[in-house]
């Protein structure tokens, strides 16, 4: 089993700072968001977060540790051309030492996508964009050219020098949870993050969270690992991961009370605590 920990609202000194105790605890890995900005359940978003860009907080992580993992949980395939995502997952490779991973998803917060006017198709049209996105990158970073000629992406003769330090490439991470997700993780991934719902709905719905359930969890497993061997991969060999809440510890009970408040807002939970959480 590895433990790996994902840090998003910091700023900069405080981002190396965690990912240098994350190292010096043990932690396999470290991993970073991708979002303009941040939403909690049903919509609420966190108009503070700090906007920094993946692939930037990537390289400050790498550039702070040594031994650690970096890599992304994960990266909004409808960010960037596969093309162009392969180039800065190259680079942080070779930057890193061999020491990085590929996260992509297909894109879920539908509020960034609003906001700035990006397209939003709907989740099977954005599926198959990460289909061929991943296709792209893996021959990318993998043979010396790579022509592709796709439903969204058109590639000629395109070639990205050097290739990895990973061989054939950086493990690839894809996070999500429904059935067209975890079919194209069945012929790409290498790690697969299992989560509640988002992509249908565009945001965390609590009615979601509350399907969620232990054997919900283990039968979107069972579903991957067959997919996979119906593409004459061994399932079990693909590994399997979800995000869990940590115990906060504080220094002093007035630190424990604005954490509470905090995240509170966030559940949707009264300030005081008071109250159970709406899915229970």
């Amino acid at each position: 089993m590895e433990f790996g920990i994902q840090v998003g609202n910091l700023d900069w000194q405080r981002l190396k700072d965690v990912a240098q105790a994350a190292e010096a605890l043990g932690f396999h890995s470290i991993m970073l968001p991708d979002h303009i900005v941040h939403e909690g359940p049903e919509r609420q978003a966190n108009l503070d977060y700090f906007s920094y860009e993946a692939m930037v907080k990537a390289t400050v992580l790498i550039e702070a540790t040594t031994t650690i993992e970096v890599g992304h949980l994960v990266l909004c395939n409808l960010f960037r051309h596969p093309a162009i995502a392969a180039q800065a997952l190259m680079s942080l490779d070779t930057l890193s030492g061999g020491r990085t991973f590929i996260g992509l998803g297909s894109g879920w917060t539908e509020r960034e996508f609003r906001m700035t006017g990006i397209p939003f198709p709907d989740v099977a049209t954005r599926l198959r964009m990460l289909d061929e996105a991943l296709t792209v990158i893996r021959s990318l970073l993998t043979q010396e050219t790579t022509t592709f000629d796709g439903e969204f992406y058109h590639l000629r003769d395109a070639i990205l020098h050097p290739k990895p330090i990973r061989k054939p490439h950086p493990p690839i991470l894809l996070g999500g949870s429904g059935r067209g997700l975890l079919r194209i993780a069945a012929r790409h991934a290498d790690l697969v993050n299992v989560i509640a719902e988002t992509g249908r709905p565009g945001f965390i719905a609590l009615g979601e969270i509350a399907k969620f359930t232990d054997a919900a969890y283990r039968n979107k497993v069972r579903f991957l690992r067959e997919e996979a061997a119906r593409h004459g991969r061994d399932g079990n060999v693909i590994r399997v991961g979800n995000v869990i809440f940590s115990t906060i510890i504080t220094e002093s009970p007035d630190a424990t009370r604005a954490m509470r408040d905090s995240m509170a807002a966030f559940f949707p939970l009264p300030p005081d605590g008071v109250g159970q959480s709406p899915w229970r």
